[in-house]
């Protein structure tokens, strides 16, 4: 399903838009709608490795306290 979107860009953008859809044969249209995607998808990715480095930050201590736990085991199966 499409929606429809008033939209007003900057001349300069609305330009270069016309150029390269021009050079590469795809509608105005299409052309922002993969860009939009493609923009999404970037920021999706940076909000998910923001959430993960804020997730890894809290169990961090917790993961060297069980890796701590782990070389004290090696240490007493090689004793």
């Amino acid at each position: 399903m499409s929606k429809t979107l008033c939209l007003k860009l900057r001349e300069d953008i609305f330009l270069q838009v016309e150029d390269i859809t021009r050079q590469v044969h795809i509608p105005r249209n299409a052309y922002i709608n993969r860009a939009l995607d493609f923009y999404n998808t970037y920021n999706r990715r940076k909000l998910l490795r923001k959430q993960l480095r804020r997730e890894s930050a809290l169990v961090s201590a917790d993961s060297l306290n069980v890796l701590r736990e782990f070389e004290t085991l090696d240490d007493n199966l090689i004793e």
